[in-house]
C-alpha cells in the first residue's frame, strides 16, 4: 500500500537502488514533522518483495556528537542523497547548505547499510547546486550530476570523490527547455539513458518528468511526465524520486506530502510500463501502489487516501492518522478523499461502516458520479455509523465527500 513505510517514517527524495545482494534499497532524506524540509540524519530501508521493508536505522548523521559527519562543516542539514556500488565499495553522495552556499560531498562504506564515513567534499565549482545523482555505466565509468533549475554533469575520476572538470556539461537539462526544477536521477534501459527529475512545467514542482539520451551527458530530449502528486496535500509543493527495475519489472518511486504542509513527505511506488518506442506511460498516484486492489470488506484506513480535494489533508489525531475535512464546499463540491482502487469482489455488499467524529453529511461515490450511499452524523468522539449503499461488484475508485463541520475520518469498510 501507499505510502510504503510505517506512518511514523517520512522519507522523501527517494533513490531506489538494487544492490549486489539482490535487495532493493531506498536512500532518501529524513523529514521530521514540524521541522521543515529534511534533517541531519539519513535512514535506510530495504526489501526483497516491495511489500515488507526492513529499517536499517541511521546510516549517516551530522548531529553534534555523531561519530561520522562532514568535517568541513558544523552540523549541516542533509538534503536529497544518492548512492551507488562500485568496485567493492558503496558510495553515499550528500548535499545541503554550507558556508558559501550549498555543498556536495561523499561518504564511503563496505556494505549498503553503512555506516558511511570518511566524508569529503566534492569540488564542483558551483555552490548554488543541490541534489547529487550518480551513475556507473556498463564500461565502469561513473558520472555525476547536480543542480537546481539547470542540471550539470561530468565524468567522475576513479576515486569516486572528484569530477573530471574537462568533461563538464553545464546545461544537461534546463528549466526552460525540459521543465527541470531539481532532483535529477539517472538510469539506463537497453542502450538509452533516462534522466528522471522534478518537473515544474505544470506550474508547480509536483511532477516527475523524464528525458532520454543516447549518452549519459546528453543531449537529452524531454519525453513526458511519469507521475504527478498534485492533490496529495493542500500545501504540497514538490516531488522527487527515481525509477528502478526490480526482479524484471520497472517502478517509479516518488513522494507525497501530508499534515497540511510542504514537508512531512512519504515515499510511494507505482508500477510503470515502457511502450515499443521506449516511452513511459504516465501513471496516476494510487492507494494500492504495487499491491492488489484494497479489499472492500476489510477495514480501510482513511490515511490510504491518494488524493484529496482542496482543504482535506492527512494528519494524526488522538494517536491515529485520519483524513481531516473542514467540511467546506468549493464550487458546490464538498471536500473529498480519493481511494484507488477498491475491490468489491462479486458484489453482495449493501452497507458501509464508517468510523469518524464530527458533524455533517457523508456521501460516497464511485466513478461516473455513481452514488453508493450517504448519511448524516453527529459524533463528539470517534464512533461508528452504518448506512445502506447500492450494491457494487468489481474494482473501482471510491470518493468520500464530507460536508458540514470539521470532521475526522478514521476508517471505513463495506459489508
Amino acid at each position: 500500500m501507499n505510502p510504503i513505510l510505517n506512518e511514523k517514517y517520512f522519507v522523501p527524495d527517494c533513490e531506489a537502488r538494487v544492490m549486489p545482494d539482490g535487495r532493493l534499497y531506498i536512500y532518501g532524506s529524513w523529514d521530521i514533522p514540524g521541522n521543515g524540509y529534511c534533517s541531519r540524519e539519513l535512514h535506510l530501508f530495504s526489501t526483497d518483495d516491495l511489500e515488507n521493508w526492513q529499517h536499517h536505522g541511521v546510516i549517516f548523521s551530522t548531529e553534534a556528537g555523531s561519530e561520522n559527519g562532514i568535517p568541513w562543516l558544523e552540523n549541516p542539514i542533509l538534503f536529497a542523497p544518492d548512492a551507488i556500488y562500485k568496485d567493492g565499495k558503496y558510495y553515499l553522495y550528500l548535499c545541503g547548505p554550507g558556508k558559501k552556499g550549498n555543498y556536495e560531498g561523499v561518504a564511503v562504506a563496505s556494505t549498503p547499510e553503512g555506516p558511511y564515513s570518511e566524508a569529503c567534499e566534492i569540488d564542483v565549482g558551483d555552490y548554488k547546486s543541490i541534489d547529487p545523482a550518480i551513475f556507473v555505466d556498463d564500461d565502469n565509468q561513473a558520472y555525476y550530476f547536480w543542480g537546481q533549475f539547470t542540471l550539470k554533469g561530468a565524468k567522475m575520476n576513479p576515486d569516486m570523490k572528484s569530477i573530471d572538470k574537462d568533461s563538464l556539461v553545464d546545461d544537461v537539462l534546463t528549466e526552460w527547455e525540459h521543465g527541470f526544477h531539481e532532483g535529477a536521477s539517472i538510469r539506463k534501459r537497453g542502450d538509452k539513458y533516462y534522466m528522471v527529475y522534478t518537473d515544474i512545467s505544470r506550474g508547480r514542482a509536483t511532477s516527475l518528468g523524464y528525458a532520454v539520451a543516447d549518452k549519459p551527458l546528453g543531449p537529452y530530449k524531454k519525453c513526458g511526465i511519469i507521475v504527478d502528486n498534485i492533490g496529495c496535500d493542500p500545501e504540497s509543493w514538490n516531488n522527487h524520486g527515481s525509477i528502478a527495475c526490480f526482479k524484471g519489472k520497472w517502478y517509479v518511486f516518488y513522494h507525497r506530502s501530508s499534515q497540511n504542509c510542504d514537508s512531512c513527505r512519504r515515499v510511494c511506488i507505482e508500477p510503470i510500463e515502457f511502450d515499443e518506442n521506449g516511452y513511459i506511460k504516465e501513471v496516476e498516484q494510487t492507494s494500492q501502489g504495487v499491491s492488489k486492489p484494497i479489499d472492500a470488506r476489510k477495514e480501510i484506513r482513511a490515511n490510504l487516501a491518494c488524493r484529496m480535494f482542496k482543504k482535506a489533508y492527512i494528519a494524526p489525531i488522538d494517536g491515529y492518522e485520519c483524513v481531516i475535512f473542514n467540511g467546506e464546499k468549493h464550487w458546490d463540491t464538498p471536500d473529498f478523499a480519493e481511494y484507488k482502487y477498491i475491490d468489491f469482489g462479486s458484489g453482495n455488499v449493501n452497507k458501509m461502516s464508517v468510523t469518524l467524529k464530527g458533524k455533517g453529511k457523508i456521501t460516497v461515490k464511485a466513478e461516473d458520479n455513481t452514488l453508493l450511499g450517504k448519511s448524516e452524523y453527529e459524533l463528539g468522539d470517534f464512533g461508528e455509523i452504518t448506512f445502506p449503499i447500492n450494491n457494487l461488484s468489481g474494482v473501482h475508485p471510491v470518493w468520500v465527500f464530507i460536508e458540514g463541520e470539521k470532521t475526522y475520518l478514521k476508517s471505513f469498510k463495506f459489508m
